[in-house]
């Protein structure tokens, strides 16, 4: 039977209140120091046996996947104090509380209120980085980290993805045990998976199941990504990525930010949402491939933001309706509808009423197949990309570009000093975003692109709030927002701006440096 859309919640799983031989990569971390490991699995063999006395990674034999996954998977306890800046008290999207109801674990202080959320993490690098859920950790002031044998760290956010809700988190420990990844685009429905969590920090809980289908692309980032940034998703780089794997593994509350593991103890992906008509599993849970997070995680930690490659299209599912009526011989595929300026696609010859059937060989039947297939890649890579076009098959070299139509890495734009002390990450606005504020004669701003605790989250401050003056004064970059704050430690600064989706309520607060 298909799953129905209609149930009471679709929602991101939260909750408020080794033996093997490995091959392993370097990536530099973000502050070039030294260097990152994170595992990949290698071509050789288990150890022939389990405790069971079954060989390794026997069909129903799930031994072997929990003794190696377990040590890996944390509890994370995340605290914040948050008011908002659109007036009263911070209030969960609605499929939260559908799936929460409205009764969270909330003590008011004052005109703050202050809140606790907790989830899983999975350990990638022996010395402390952990990948997790972005709306387990999202506007935290503190965290804390529960390891395997029950002792407790404090965390900090290295960086976070909202378009793939991902987090990268870190604790200052050595020696730690790390996750192997695995081969998440390997995986065949019917396969059987494992899935890992910890729980309202009831040590690790382990529950079996199969992948029942790839790359589902639910909704669920896209309406919370276009609830705080104004994404209309009418082209590719509005949309977040959504290609997640199906399994009936149980996942229950807490389980968000934990493992999903194939019989080799190997990761292939992290567990993010369940469909449930009651907010408690009901056969449907949703993981984000660990292509992708290896891929998001590893460029948090190396450029401090996701580097993620655009062809810059606007994009429609096909089926045989949508296929008569815009004229294409192919009912299966990504329709080209439009591109965005500097469009990448364009440049390499893709035109209007184009069919991308393949992406480096591979068939490309969906949206969220394509944005996978496209996501996994860096500004400056060149992908293969076949189209039909009036029925005739055509393969077209593109080199991706980034949001902004560029094909340079874009990291992460901060100063140590003052901009650090606001407890946020900051961006420039991007075409069009600025031609979209000019409508309202707005003549640009800088957007905050991560709240990761501190000033702006005490004052409400939400991820996608545009900053459009300091003490009166506009400032239209990340720089010009830095030198407005230059010098003014110890000194009460005003801040002026707006939501992207609401540019005229206009917001001003103010606190000192």
């Amino acid at each position: 039977m298909a799953m129905k859309t209609n149930w009471k919640a679709i929602a991101l799983v939260g909750v408020l209140s080794s033996a093997t031989t490995i091959a392993g990569f370097k990536l530099l971390d973000s502050d070039g120091e030294r260097d990152v490991i994170l595992k990949e699995s290698s071509t050789e063999t288990l150890p022939r046996f389990t405790s069971t006395g079954l060989p390794a990674g026997t069909p129903g034999d799930f031994t072997y996947a929990a003794e190696v996954a377990t040590p890996t998977v944390v509890h994370i306890k995340s605290s914040m104090t948050r008011q908002t800046a659109r007036g009263g008290q911070q209030q969960l999207p609605d499929f939260f509380r559908d799936f929460f109801g409205d009764d969270m674990r909330a003590q008011p202080r004052g005109p703050q209120r202050g809140q606790e959320a907790s989830g899983s993490g999975v350990i990638i690098s022996a010395d402390g980085y952990i990948v997790t859920n972005n709306h387990v950790v999202e506007g935290a002031d503190q965290l804390e980290v529960t390891l395997y044998n029950k002792s407790k760290i404090t965390a900090k956010v290295v960086g976070t993805d909202p378009s793939t809700d991902i987090a990268v988190i870190k604790v200052e420990r050595k020696d730690l045990p790390a996750v192997v990844f695995g081969n998440s685009d390997a995986l065949k429905v019917g396969e059987w998976v494992v899935a890992v969590g910890n729980p309202f920090n009831l040590e690790s809980t382990v529950t079996a199941g199969i992948v029942s289908a790839k790359g589902r692309g639910l909704g669920i980032i896209s309406q919370e990504y276009a609830r705080k940034f104004g994404a209309s998703g009418d082209f590719e780089g509005d949309s977040p990525l959504e290609a997640f794997i199906q399994t009936d593994a149980v996942v229950n509350p807490g389980n968000s930010g934990g493992a999903l593991v194939n019989l080799r103890g190997e990761l292939v992906g992290i567990n993010t949402a369940i469909a449930s008509p009651t907010g408690s599993f009901a056969g449907y849970a949703f993981a984000v491939p660990a292509g992708i997070v290896k891929k998001v995680s590893s460029d948090i930690i190396k450029y401090g933001a996701v580097q993620r490659g655009y062809l810059g299209i606007a994009l429609d599912d096909l089926d045989s309706r949508k296929a008569e009526e815009y004229g294409v011989k192919v009912s299966e595929g990504v329709y080209v509808r439009e591109f965005t300026d500097n469009s990448a696609a364009k440049a390499a010859g893709i035109a209007k009423g184009d069919v991308i059937v393949k992406v480096d060989g591979l068939p490309i039947g969906s949206i969220p197949q394509l944005q996978q297939a496209i996501g996994l890649h860096r500004p400056g890579d060149k992908v293969a990309v076949t189209v039909n076009r009036n029925g005739q098959e055509r393969d077209l070299t593109v080199t991706l570009r980034n949001r902004t139509g560029g094909s340079d890495v874009i990291r992460r734009e901060e100063s140590a000093s003052t901009l650090s002390s606001l407890g946020a990450r900051f961006g420039n606005l991007n075409d069009q975003e600025k031609q979209r504020l000019s409508r309202y004669s707005v003549p640009g701003g800088v957007k905050v692109t991560g709240i990761e605790g501190g000033k702006l989250a005490r004052a409400g401050v939400e991820e996608g709030f545009i900053i459009t003056k300091v003490n009166g004064k506009a400032v239209r970059s990340v720089k010009e927002l830095d030198q407005a704050l230059a010098g003014k430690t110890d000194t009460m600064v005003q801040f002026e701006g707006f939501y992207i989706d609401a540019p005229r309520d206009v917001f001003t607060f103010g606190f000192r440096l």
